[in-house]
């Protein structure tokens, strides 16, 4: 399969590219800035030459999104996989009288905007694909029927994430689409922090068998974790 990740210089990005390697697929690895790509992914660059591919693709740049886009197109006339891993967590431990307005502004912008232009400009790309599936990296934290008063920029942001990969699933329907938006679980990244329970590496396996189908998801559902196990929304 060709897959589309972002977000893939660290963290679950990171591990999401060396396990679609593994795995024998060809990885266009979405990276902010080109000319600062971390050492761990240049190494799987160097070991996996013909199947990774760095792309520069800042989420938080339409611009960016699209040169992207015009670049992969150039290479291939499918995608069949979409990975919207890139994020952020601004505003931690902030009470609601002071949360910063452009903690909120920016975290919409990474979380929800550039998940959905990405969309908008690789789409054609992925209907042409075999398996055209979509994973939005959402989080818990955007669950209504466990919201909490904390991390306010982040969890509205992953609740409209949410919201948007239940209006793409219906609107892939016909295309025999398969969207979600899957909590990776707590993990042991820069935004998890070392006292998270989970390695980045068992979430980037469980999501990469959601991806290849041997874990099955329910039709019905969208939100979902690592396991495929369906998520209180």
């Amino acid at each position: 399969m060709n897959i589309l990740i972002t977000g893939a210089n660290r963290g679950l990005g990171r591990n999401l590219v060396e396990k679609a390697l593994i795995n024998n697929h060809k990885v266009y690895a979405g990276v902010r800035k080109i000319n600062d790509v971390a050492s761990e992914l240049k190494d799987l660059k160097d070991r996996y030459e013909k199947k990774m591919n760095l792309i520069e693709l800042d989420v938080s740049d339409e611009e960016s999104i699209k040169r992207a886009a015009i670049q992969v197109s150039k290479e291939e006339d499918s995608l069949d996989v979409i990975v919207n891993n890139a994020g952020i967590l601004k505003g931690r431990g902030k009470e609601i009288e002071d949360l910063d307005y452009t903690d909120l502004e920016d975290t919409l912008k990474i979380n929800l905007m550039g998940p959905m232009m990405v969309v908008k400009y690789f789409l054609p790309l992925l209907k042409n694909g075999r398996e055209k599936v979509v994973i939005n990296i959402s989080s818990e934290a955007g669950s209504f029927a466990n919201a909490y008063g904390g991390d306010y920029p982040y969890a509205v942001s992953k609740a409209a994430l949410n919201f948007f990969t239940a209006q793409l699933k219906d609107a892939m329907k016909d295309y025999k689409g398969r969207v979600y938006a899957v909590h990776p679980g707590w993990m042991k990244t820069d935004m998890g922090g070392t006292s998270a329970p989970l390695s980045p590496e068992i979430s980037a396996e469980g999501i990469m068998k959601i991806i290849e189908g041997d874990i099955k998801v329910d039709d019905n559902q969208f939100f979902i974790d690592f396991t495929g196990q369906s998520m209180k929304l």
